[in-house]
């Protein structure tokens, strides 16, 4: 899958607020490049996490997961899953716990091909409903 497939099947899902930091937004310069899926229908970026996150590069402080070079690696808050032990942070085309965060349930895909993309498809919709669970529960 591309990011442009990823972010197409996140968008889909409706509600969403896509952020893609770039010079000159105020943004951090690590974030640049990046993309951050929300669920704010009133268009309004939310308190809190986003549901789902591409990333370009591996971010200071964590485990490498080889990015760059046209490698980048899908995070997705997969809801307390359970999912904390330790994996290889550069194998590729699989779900992992994510490197950090796997403890708090969120699972990545590093480099994701056509044997997860059913799989990837449906995390998003999982975490995209939980978000927008969320945001009905604020709005209420």
């Amino acid at each position: 899958m591309t990011i442009d497939e990823i972010s197409s099947c996140a968008e889909s899902l409706g509600g969403v607020l896509t952020m893609r930091p770039a010079p000159g937004d105020g943004s951090p310069e690590v974030a640049w490049g990046d993309l951050f899926f929300y669920y704010a229908p009133d268009g309004v970026v939310p308190n809190g996490q986003p549901f789902a996150t591409v990333v370009t590069k591996d971010y200071p402080g964590e485990p490498s997961s080889g990015l760059g070079s046209r490698v980048f690696r899908v995070n997705i808050d997969a809801g307390r899953r359970g999912q904390a032990e330790t994996e290889d942070p550069t194998r590729r085309d699989h779900v992992l716990p994510h490197p950090v965060y796997g403890h708090l349930g969120w699972v990545c895909v590093v480099q994701p091909g056509p044997r997860i993309a059913g799989e990837l498809r449906a995390l998003l919709r999982e975490a995209h409903n939980a978000a927008q669970r969320r945001w009905d529960r604020r709005h209420a």
